[in-house]
This record gives C-alpha cells, sequence and structure tokens, in this order.
C-alpha cells in the first residue's frame, strides 16, 4: 500500500536537547493511524515538523512522495495535508458558515474580490451546505463559532480541515475535554467526515485509540518503538512497560 506519509530518520533539537531522536513512520494511504505515548514524548514537536510549524534538524518528511520538511504550513496545507489543533483554532467572531466559506472558496480555486458576492457562488454554496450537513451544523449556520458548544467547534474544526481538501489530516487530541457522551459522539462524526482520508491522530482515550485505529505507533523519548495493528500493540511487552502497562495500573 503507499504511503500518504514517510518519515525518515526525522530529528529535532532546541539547542542541546533532542526531542525527537530518529523517528521512522509510515501512514498507508487511506489508513487511521494513532500516535500514542507518555507525556513529554515528542507527539506535539512531531505534529509541529509534520504540519510546518516546526524545522527538523535533519530528517525527511515525505508526503505523497514529495519532501516537506521545513516548508511553511500554508504550503504544506495547500499541498492537500491539513491540521487540527489540541486548541480550538477556528475564526470565533465570524459565523459557521462564514468559517467553512473561508476554507472552501481556496479549495474551489475561487480568490476573494469586494466586487463579487460570496454568496452568489453555487459551488461554494452546494460544499459549504454538505459540511454543515455532514458536521450537524445546519442548524448553527448563521451562528457565531464562539457561541457554540465546545463539541460543536471541535466539530467545526474539523470541517475546516476537510474543507480545505485535504487528503490526509492530522488530529491532535480531537476528545480533550469531552465528557463520555460527548467522546463517543465526536468518534461517530470522525469516523464518517474522514472517510476515504488518511488520518493520523494523538489522542489519550485508549478506549478510542482501539476502537478507531487501523494501525498504532507508539512514540517514547522521541522515537517510536512499536508500530502494528491495535491487538499487536496491546500484546507487545515493551510497549506494557514504557506506556500500556502503567495505564492499566493507574486504572
Amino acid at each position: 500500500m503507499t504511503a500518504a506519509l514517510d518519515i525518515r530518520g526525522l530529528k529535532k533539537a532546541f539547542g542541546p536537547v533532542e526531542i525527537i531522536r530518529g523517528v521512522d513512520l509510515e501512514v498507508r494511504k487511506g489508513e487511521r493511524h494513532a500516535l500514542i505515548g507518555p507525556n513529554g514524548a515528542g507527539k506535539s514537536t512531531l505534529f509541529h515538523l509534520i504540519s510546518g510549524r516546526l524545522a527538523p534538524t535533519s530528517g525527511q518528511i515525505l508526503f505523497e512522495g514529495r519532501d516537506i520538511a521545513g516548508h511553511a504550513p500554508a504550503e504544506i496545507c495547500r499541498a492537500g495535508l491539513s491540521r487540527s489543533f489540541q486548541i480550538t483554532n477556528i475564526f470565533p467572531e465570524m459565523t459557521v458558515l462564514e468559517n467553512l466559506r473561508c476554507a472552501v472558496l481556496w479549495k474551489l480555486g475561487h480568490r476573494y474580490s469586494i466586487l463579487r458576492p460570496v454568496s452568489g457562488l453555487a459551488d461554494v454554496a452546494e460544499d459549504c451546505a454538505r459540511l454543515l450537513d455532514q458536521l450537524r451544523l445546519s442548524h448553527r449556520r448563521d451562528a457565531r463559532a464562539d457561541s457554540l458548544t465546545y463539541p460543536e467547534q471541535r466539530a467545526l474544526e474539523l470541517g475546516l480541515a476537510v474543507a480545505s481538501g485535504a487528503r490526509t489530516l492530522l488530529l491532535d487530541e480531537p476528545m480533550a475535554g469531552m465528557s463520555h457522551s460527548e467522546t463517543a459522539q465526536a468518534l461517530r462524526l470522525i469516523m464518517e467526515v474522514t472517510e476515504g482520508r488518511t488520518l493520523l491522530m494523538v489522542e489519550h482515550d485508549m478506549g478510542v485509540i482501539f476502537e478507531m485505529a487501523d494501525r498504532i505507533s507508539v512514540l517514547v523519548y522521541g522515537q517510536v518503538i512499536a508500530t502494528g495493528t491495535p491487538e499487536e500493540i496491546r500484546r507487545d511487552p515493551a510497549v506494557k512497560e514504557a506506556y500500556l502497562g502503567s495505564t492499566e495500573e493507574a486504572a
């Protein structure tokens, strides 16, 4: 199966401190791949490197065969890789519909113009209506984004990532701060909205990870120590010792 992301020998140091210490990671096209590990393992730093917020010290990040290491976030997004964040990242004073329009306009090749009302663009309206329906936000289309509930804001952020036309999505703790029932609803929504896309996700809820992921990679002290199916990871003694074992004991 062709790789959507192929990370080779990736390193990132801040002065003398090496945070990412030679990561090799392959994410196959169309799979849902989870990245887990203890706090301080380097998961957020790795996401920053992939999405262009940080430049690596060395190594390659191949996205669909093209090395994007060190490229600007906007360039990476336009290439087809989009990211959501731990902290909700939307336009709070704009409506839900206006938020989605911003992403859809660029995907469909439109550019901003004061001479042409965006409301008259049929293809934009159609795409936004479809997304609103997928996100269960049609009834909130004209509400300001900062008036949405927390789960609704997270759903909108997911919609912005999808609206850009991204083929690969990076989701950084999409269930953080949610109740059990909210997590269950968010899980169903992510599964539906990301259907057919490649997904790399960081999430601390192990129930979500084992239900959702096709494969899991375990990051410990800046290195991937194991990759496999959920069942393979569950049985791996090195993973149990480094991560899952302590989690199970704490539970």
